[in-house]
């Protein structure tokens, strides 16, 4: 809908007839040539007088243009778009990746080529990040130690280019499942969204940190977080060979999630974690109806820049 943020600027449009009669059109009237009465009759018998007149109403005429163009930007005018709902979930999800060395294992495959741990999650992760409009996302990643990529937030677009940046090696090649879920607890502790949830993927076993990871899942209960994990890699410690490397411990990230009010899941091929990713997507749906909002698309400076160009023309004229 087409409208005029302020209309009342318009009254302004007889502004300059009513300035003359309070000055007096003497006052402002332009210069004028004195000439013996014989050369003026020439003048005037020659069409001179008419085509003065003609340039001064015309130039009259110009003036009310440029003036009326100028109150009409003053104006406002605009148009009311309308726009699809932003979605809001009222949900605070921290997304939490394990960045130990072992993530640099390539048993995995997607399009039938092998590649890293890492590459897997980072392909479905960031696709899952993007799908998580409405939610506020964080992101945290962990090795040695933990530590936050993305605060809270609706870019969706911004975690999951997090994500997808995400190395190993920046924050140790160990295992410390136990600070990534605490400083994704810690991230949590002052929010006032109606759901706060924690998505928790690692592919081996907590040894760093001096803290327990039960514990830390039973501060998570007591916060009201459910926790979601995701214990990936081909073999557990249940299933591999004692003293084996690259294995998962899927028994302490279940009872993560027992303890937590969440879902656990084993993922052993890429196939499974997106299966996951669809999985958490039913969950914790993003369905919402939202904030609709009100955006306008200004025109004002159509009218603005008609009037610039013609007062150029109008001084070129002159000048010629």
């Amino acid at each position: 809908m087409f409208e005029l943020a302020n209309p009342w600027v318009l009254a302004l449009l007889p502004l300059p007839v009513v300035v003359g009669l309070i000055l007096g059109a003497g006052r402002i009237s332009g210069g004028a040539l004195r000439v013996p009465e014989r050369i003026g009759g020439r003048l005037l018998a020659q069409g001179q007088g008419a085509r003065a007149m003609g340039n001064a109403l015309s130039r009259q005429g110009l003036l009310w243009i440029i003036w009326g163009l100028m109150l009409l930007a003053v104006s406002g005018p605009r148009e009311l778009a309308p726009v699809s709902a932003l979605k809001v979930t009222g949900r605070d999800l921290a997304v939490v990746l394990d960045l130990s060395g072992s993530m640099v294992r390539d048993d995995f495959y997607l399009n039938d080529k092998q590649i890293t741990r890492l590459d897997a999650v980072k392909t479905v992760g960031a696709d899952f990040a993007r799908r998580r409009a409405g939610d506020r996302v964080a992101l945290i990643l962990f090795g040695s130690e933990a530590y936050y990529a993305a605060p809270l937030t609706f870019d969706t677009e911004s975690v999951a280019q997090r994500i997808e940046e995400a190395t190993i090696g920046i924050s140790g090649r160990a295992t410390n499942i136990s600070d990534g879920l605490g400083l994704a607890l810690k991230r949590l502790q002052d929010s006032e969204a109606a759901s706060k949830v924690v998505i928790l993927l690692s592919d081996g076993v907590n040894n760093a940190g001096a803290t327990n990871p039960r514990g830390v899942a039973e501060l998570a209960a007591r916060m009201g977080v459910r926790v979601h994990t995701i214990a990936l890699g081909p073999k557990d410690m249940a299933s591999a060979e004692e003293g084996e490397h690259g294995v998962v411990d899927a028994v302490t990230l279940q009872a993560i999630s027992d303890m937590s009010g969440g879902e656990s899941f084993r993922v052993k091929t890429t196939q499974d974690l997106i299966e996951v990713g669809a999985a958490l997507d039913k969950l914790e749906s993003t369905d919402s109806d939202g904030l609709a909002a009100e955006v306008f698309y200004e025109y004002w400076i159509w009218p603005a820049g008609a009037a610039a160009l013609l007062m150029m023309w109008f001084a070129f004229r002159d000048v010629s």
